[in-house]
Order: C-alpha cells, then sequence, then structure tokens
C-alpha cells in the first residue's frame, strides 16, 4: 500500500473578511476513499499556513505519491508544490475544477491529472501505479501523449499532447461513499477560528452533487450537469459525526439545496425526528423555495438561505441563462424572511453586455430586498464555462491575487468596464446596503442622496 499525501493549495489574503473559509471537502471525500483501501494518507490543508511553512512540511513527509488539488484561485501555488516536490514523489498527481478544464497545463509538473470525481480515480491510479500497469487503463484521467512505462521520467519538459483515458461515470450510489475523512483535518482551528471572526464554529456537508442547471458563469467541471442526492438517513448520520467534533452550525454547501422539495423536508424531518438542535444554512435557488418550505426548514434549526440572484435586471438574467427572474427572485427572498429564516444574496456587477442602466438597475434591486447578507463581486470567466468561450475573443489573463479591500483578485479579461470603475459600483453597494440597515425607515429619504451623485460619476468612468 502507497504512503499518500494529499494537499489543499490555499491560502488566506491579508484583508480576507468571507464568512465562506471551510474545511476541504472533496480533498476529506479523497482522503476517506484512500483509507478505506489500506493506505497510509495524510492531508495538508494550508488554510492556516504561510506559504514557506506549508512548503517545508510538504517536503517533510514521506509520501510516495502525492495528489494536490487545484481550482483557478489556487493555480500558481499548485505547481508550486509540484515542481517541489517533484525529485521526492514517487506519483505526482493533480485534480479538482482547473486540472480538469485543462489537464495540458499541469502535465509539465505533474504525471497525471484526475479529471472529474477523484474517490475511485485515485484508489485506481495507485493501484495501477502500484502494479505496474497501464495508467491509461485507469478511467477519468490524461497523462501526456505517447506516455509508455517510463512516463514518471517526463516531468518538467515541454508537453506536445495528452492522452486521455475514457471518462469516469459520476458516483450515483452517493449513500456508499465514505464521509470525509475530517480526523485528518485541522478541525481546532476552524473551530477556534470560526468563534473568533464570526461567533460560531461552523463547517460543511454536501448532501448532493451536480447543478442540473446550466448557468453562463459556472463552472460545473466535476460534477458536470448533473443532480444526484444522498437519503435523508444519510445526510443526518454525517451531521451528528460533524456536531460530535465540536462544531456548533453546519453550511450545507449544494450548489441546489432546495432543488428537490421532499428530499428537504425529508431531511428536515430526520432531523427533528432525532432530537437535534444546531443551526444550520444552506444555498438555495429562488425558484424552490416557498414560505412553507422556508417555515419547515426554520422548525428544523435553518437561520440563513444564500441565493445567487446574480441581477436584478431581467434580460441580464437571460443573458446569464439564470432561468429565474427578478420577481421570483423576490418572491423567494420575501418568503424565507416572513418565515423567521435569514437570507443572504450574490450578485455580478458589469457582467459582460451590462450598461451602466442595468447595474444601477441591480444595485437599487439589491438594497430593496430584506437581506441580512449581500455581496457583490466582478465577472469572472472560467475556464470552462460558457462565458469564458463568450469571452474567447477577449485578451485573457491568469488569476493574480489583488490585495485590497474591494477585490480578491485583479480582472483576467479586457473588460467593457475598467476595473476602478467595477470597484466603485461595489463600494456604491455595500454603503447603500449598510446604510438601509442603520437608517431604518429613514433609508428611503436618506440613499438617494448618496445614490445620485455615486450614479452620475459612475457613468462618466470609462
Amino acid at each position: 500500500m502507497s504512503s499518500v499525501l494529499l494537499i489543499y493549495p490555499y491560502f488566506r489574503r491579508a484583508f480576507d473578511r468571507s464568512e465562506f473559509r471551510f474545511p476541504p471537502l472533496g480533498v476529506a471525500y479523497v482522503a476517506a476513499s484512500l483509507k478505506a483501501r489500506g493506505h497510509s494518507v495524510s492531508v495538508l490543508d494550508c488554510s492556516f499556513l504561510s506559504r514557506a511553512a506549508a512548503l517545508q512540511e510538504a517536503r517533510r513527509s514521506a509520501a510516495t505519491a502525492v495528489g494536490i488539488y487545484c481550482m483557478v484561485t489556487m493555480e500558481e501555488d499548485c505547481l508550486c508544490f509540484a515542481r517541489a516536490l517533484r525529485d521526492s514523489a514517487d506519483l505526482l498527481a493533480a485534480g479538482g475544477p482547473r486540472p480538469t478544464s485543462d489537464p495540458a497545463l499541469f502535465l509539465q509538473d505533474f504525471d497525471v491529472v484526475v479529471t472529474g470525481e477523484g474517490e475511485r480515480a485515485m484508489v485506481d491510479l495507485l493501484s495501477a501505479a502500484g502494479n505496474g500497469s497501464d495508467l491509461l487503463s485507469v478511467p477519468g484521467i490524461a497523462v501526456r501523449a505517447g506516455a509508455d512505462g517510463q512516463w514518471r521520467q517526463e516531468r518538467g519538459t515541454p508537453v506536445r499532447g495528452i492522452v486521455r483515458s475514457p471518462a469516469r461515470p459520476p458516483e450515483t450510489l452517493l449513500d456508499q461513499v465514505p464521509f470525509p475523512a475530517r480526523e485528518l483535518l485541522p478541525n481546532d482551528r476552524y473551530i477556534e477560528s470560526g468563534r473568533r471572526h464570526y461567533g460560531r464554529s461552523i463547517t460543511t456537508i454536501m448532501t448532493t452533487r451536480g447543478c442540473p442547471f446550466s448557468c453562463e458563469f459556472c463552472s460545473n467541471e466535476i460534477f458536470g450537469v448533473s443532480y444526484r442526492a444522498r437519503s435523508p438517513g444519510n445526510v443526518v448520520d454525517e451531521v451528528e459525526q460533524v456536531l460530535s467534533l465540536g462544531y456548533e452550525r453546519i453550511h450545507f454547501a449544494d450548489d441546489v439545496f432546495t432543488l428537490d422539495r421532499g428530499r428537504v423536508q425529508g431531511i428536515c424531518r430526520e432531523i427533528m425526528r432525532r432530537g437535534l438542535r444546531f443551526r444550520w444554512e444552506c444555498l438555495g435557488r429562488v425558484d424552490s423555495l416557498d414560505i412553507d418550505l422556508a417555515a419547515m426548514m426554520r422548525e428544523a434549526g435553518c437561520r440563513r438561505i444564500f441565493f445567487g440572484i446574480e441581477s436584478g435586471d431581467d434580460a441580464i438574467l437571460r443573458l446569464m441563462n439564470k432561468r429565474i427572474t427578478s420577481a421570483r427572485a423576490r418572491s423567494a427572498v420575501n418568503a424565507a424572511h416572513q418565515a423567521g429564516v435569514k437570507t443572504g444574496a450574490f450578485f455580478i456587477l458589469y457582467y459582460p453586455g451590462e450598461t451602466d442602466a442595468t447595474v444601477r438597475a441591480t444595485l437599487r434591486f439589491a438594497s430593496s430586498l430584506p437581506l441580512d447578507y449581500l455581496s457583490f463581486t466582478v465577472p469572472y470567466p472560467i475556464p470552462g464555462t460558457a462565458l469564458h468561450a463568450r469571452m474567447k475573443d477577449r485578451a485573457m489573463r491568469p488569476w493574480r491575487q489583488d490585495e485590497n479591500l474591494l477585490l480578491d483578485h485583479t480582472l483576467t479579461f479586457d473588460a467593457d468596464h475598467s476595473q476602478a470603475k467595477m470597484q466603485l459600483a461595489i463600494l456604491k453597494g455595500q454603503a447603500e446596503f449598510a446604510l438601509k440597515r442603520a437608517l431604518g425607515r429613514f433609508g428611503p429619504v436618506v440613499l438617494p442622496l448618496l445614490s445620485r451623485p455615486t450614479d452620475l460619476l459612475l457613468s462618466l468612468m470609462r
């Protein structure tokens, strides 16, 4: 059996104020599957480490096989780890959304890229490598073109092409997938950090995989356009395990937790049947929530629902392929609010194709909703998305961290509007939201005094 090191190369930025910093479930799922097959597994979660300390710890590892997770924001650090471990690991594997979307980018420094879901693929990959078998016998991987038994010796040389094995079918029997190996994660650090920054310790559970919708900007490289669900009993079994670790709140991290009404009701009934008393939150679609469902969720402990609304202009929603309307979004937020559940919403400003008028409509719409949390961001054409394909004629740049209070990255494409203008729009939206909450019933009188001059300023900027 192999000694395996799995790395999650995420490092917090200096001005990080996000509420969404959770243990890496994807890595923990892979670790659990490998442990179940007898492998010795350790996880290097870099969330609370400096880059220097994390690299030092990785180099000290005696693992013969190393798997590194990567999303777009982690690309540079992922490749840095691979280069640092090139001489010590017998097998270097990359996985996650970014390698899945562009394996060739990683195969100069890695031996193999795992595409799609990684639990079974990593088990099969280590078995093939240990037996000296052809790696292409493993479904769901990519290697260099012309790879043979000497493929390990090719690290660091230019990639002239790749070969993919047949795609691995998505896992359908989710109840049979081992729970994430949370014992390998720094739970004490997450608990302490959550209590210190947000007044509560919180972690994630995924109860479904995939999303049946195809929003233009959304990356679904790993789970695809699908929807697979765990049973309510299986979900609540994991809830009990998580609570036993000391976490106080659970964030159900499904793309569309509320999609299947009957299943949500089943989870709520199972929580109440077992007498579990904890608070939880989830992501929901505005077209799958009404006041009756929201009331039942609150009775079972739900205290906040986040909605990806993205725009307050129906024409822009159609451009995004959101398949919702602003009226339906308002109805869902109002339903949750009336049921006593707090609400949060996400919006994108200056999406490709937007005008100052549509952005103003979104800002007005957002400030008119009874929200408890509001997030504005700039557009980001992620590789593999339909938006990235639509922007293919624009100059694209790699994601680069930008240490400022409003954005965590610089613009990655030549947009119709400047980054400064987008930042001003975000600041305007945040200020109006904060003022509305602070002023209460005086908000409608005072807010226009801020909105009008900033609207004019935005219209004058490129």
